[in-house]
């Protein structure tokens, strides 16, 4: 195999990762190789998720092989000599694929001999975490393959030189090996699991939706939805994010995608370079916590509670729309605040038009839900919903994909997956030795003696910990080291097993909206022009639904979990509260606010987001008086102009 790519353009920026790595731009027989690869990989987990039949570890394996085989060559060993060191990576992309095939082949002859493992097993498993642990540093950097490498060594035996709590003998390396490569809860255990079939399956259903036109028929419609009201361009950047980053399932990636068209719209129309940056960066992260294609975690808190994904589904969508409406005040107040207009009606496209040209793209969604909610899994849902959007595309002549296209998407979606995967699967090395050694319980029982009986003070630390660990971890990976070590904490404190769940991941997407490091804004702050810690304490600013919001997830029963009526009468006075929230910060509302009245506001933030009926009729008696009150002066005030 040779590489025609020329030694200046052998890397580029990455725009769908978390992490921005750096990518081989590949051409020639590499390039074709790599294509064929995505074509093969996505066929076989279309295969072995609908009619194929294969254990689920070696599915796992098999997955992996695929995964560090188009890793290897898509990242180079040293970014600024990847065409020298191809040679280098397509030996390691071999090797990884012969080392996860050997569990294919060889598993059974490990079950005849009493689970004894034999050298060749203990070198196929070794290969298999040091192969893994290094695609991990050239996708994601240093701290994932860092990581993992604490545990394995806590496990080994570093365990055994602390005291008290986390005192821990270790095991022998044979017996880790094992436990890694083999056992159900190893790098092809539950986390892989989970990557070989849901989140690789809706990663090539948005493949598929991407590259059938879905991305610009949603930036149109957002335009023909939100282009005539005051902040137009901010509010389309919203309601655009909100659909492309549940598609996407990476705030990085909705950021360049949507914010490359949304952020110079926002700067046209008058708003500051990093207002519109961190609007965007705002919007995109929420993208991922908005149904019915939530991220990676979803799928993965699924499978770990036996949470059917529809109810996840279902009980997300409100705090979802919460948020996405939380930042859409900010952005209503800012553009009064600074008297922007809306776009002239001759730049917004026809909302008819739009529809007659993109009508079709709902069907493959209509489909997916309503597999979904009549039973299916979330699996056969996305196959199902990948079919629906092959066929519906054919409805629709300026939409219709061929033959080629649907290649396209096939190869597409293997390529896509890869940071996601290898991610997953190194996770999997944390979470096995986190289940070896019981680490889960001994951080549960660290969480209650710092924090004592006090769930709010819990719910901070969880806070701190995932902005801390969201610095060097991606949104997946954070949510998954963070539900293995704190949801039982939570949960010894009374809060339901899904509410746990879903305030750590929340809060799992914070870093990217959180100097002082926040991927999300950074990017935007590259499209916009502005600065990027400027950008991140705007983005922060406008995110603080992403804060407030989970917290109602453990005193509330906003996630269906009481009657009704409650969960309508929560959502009222919450998203009333939030408004308030953003009048405080943004100082404005009908004209500018002096110190007392932006604190009135805040104080009636609380008494609206207080789980408490009283105090929710008072805040809500106190905002319709102050607001009653600044309409009657800036009436009172403009008639005097006049």
């Amino acid at each position: 195999m040779t590489d025609t790519t020329s030694p200046k353009a052998a890397v580029k920026k990455d725009s769908g990762g978390e992490t921005l790595a750096i990518k081989r731009v590949i051409e020639g027989n590499t390039a074709k190789l790599l294509y064929a690869t995505g074509i093969i990989c996505s066929l076989f987990h279309l295969w072995v998720n609908t009619i194929g039949i294969l254990p689920e570890i070696q599915r796992n394996a098999v997955h992996y092989s695929f995964m560090l085989f188009i890793g290897f060559l898509q990242y180079p060993l040293l970014k600024r000599h990847a065409r020298a060191t191809l040679p280098i990576d397509y030996f390691l992309a071999i090797l990884s694929f012969a080392t996860g095939l050997y569990l294919v082949f060889f598993e059974d002859a490990l079950h005849m001999r009493n689970e004894v493992p034999i050298m060749a097993d203990l070198i196929a498993a070794g290969l298999a975490i040091v192969l893994l642990m290094e695609i991990t540093r050239r996708t994601t950097g240093l701290l994932i393959p860092c990581l993992a490498a604490i545990f394995l060594f806590y496990g080994l035996g570093g365990g055994q030189y602390l005291d008290g709590l986390w005192h821990f003998p270790g095991v022998t390396i044979q017996r880790m090996l094992y436990r890694m490569y083999f056992a159900p809860d190893g790098i092809f255990g539950t986390i892989a699991t989970i990557s070989s079939t849901f989140v690789f399956l809706f990663v090539l259903f948005a493949s598929f939706l991407i590259k059938s036109g879905a991305g610009e028929f949603i930036i149109k419609l957002a335009m023909a939805s939100m282009g005539r009201t005051i902040g137009g361009p901010a509010k389309m950047a919203v309601f655009a994010s909100g659909f492309m980053g549940s598609v996407s399932g990476s705030a990085v990636a909705n950021t360049v995608g949507t914010g490359s068209i949304t952020i110079p719209m926002m700067k046209k129309t008058g708003f500051p370079s990093k207002f519109a940056g961190g609007v965007e960066a705002a919007a995109s992260t929420g993208g991922q916590l908005m149904p019915p294609i939530m991220g990676a975690g979803a799928f993965i808190m699924s499978q770990w509670t036996q949470i059917p994904y529809l109810t996840i589904v279902g009980v997300a969508f409100i705090p979802a729309i919460m948020y996405f409406v939380s930042v859409a005040f900010f952005v209503h107040l800012r553009a009064k605040k600074l008297g922007i207009k809306p776009i002239p009606k001759e730049d917004i496209p026809q909302m008819g038009e739009v529809l007659k040209e993109g009508w079709n793209f709902f069907i493959p969604i209509g489909a997916l839900m309503g597999l979904l909610m009549y039973g299916f899994t979330p699996t056969f849902a996305a196959c199902g919903g990948i079919g629906a959007i092959v066929v519906s595309s054919w409805l629709n002549p300026k939409t219709r994909m061929s033959g080629k296209d649907i290649l396209d998407a096939l190869a597409a979606g293997g390529r896509n997956m890869v940071t996601t995967g290898v991610i997953l699967l190194c996770s999997g090395i944390v979470v096995g030795v986190v289940l070896m050694v019981g680490m889960g319980i001994k951080f549960s029982m660290l969480i209650t003696m710092i924090a004592g009986n006090s769930l709010m003070l819990t719910i901070v630390m969880v806070a701190v910990a995932s902005l801390a660990l969201g610095m060097g971890l991606p949104v997946t990976a954070s949510y998954i080291v963070l539900a293995v070590l704190a949801a039982p904490a939570m949960q010894m404190l009374g809060t339901s097993l899904i509410a746990a769940h879903m305030l750590i991941f929340w809060y799992s997407q914070d870093a990217n909206v959180t100097p002082p490091v926040c991927l999300a804004a950074y990017s935007a702050s590259g499209i916009s022009g502005s600065k990027p810690l400027e950008t991140g304490v705007e983005s922060w600013k406008i995110a603080k639904g992403l804060y407030i919001i989970p917290i109602l997830f453990c005193y509330t029963p906003i996630l269906f979990e009481g009657p009704l009526w409650q969960v309508v009468e929560t959502m009222i006075t919450a998203t009333a509260g939030l408004f308030c929230f953003a009048v405080f910060f943004e100082g404005f509302n009908t004209y500018a606010l002096n110190i007392v009245q932006r604190l009135l506001y805040a104080a009636t933030a609380v008494l609206l987001l207080w789980p408490d009926m009283k105090l929710h009729a008072a805040g809500t008696v106190l905002l319709v008086v102050m607001v009653l009150r600044e309409r009657s002066i800036f009436r009172k005030q403009a008639f005097e102009m006049v």
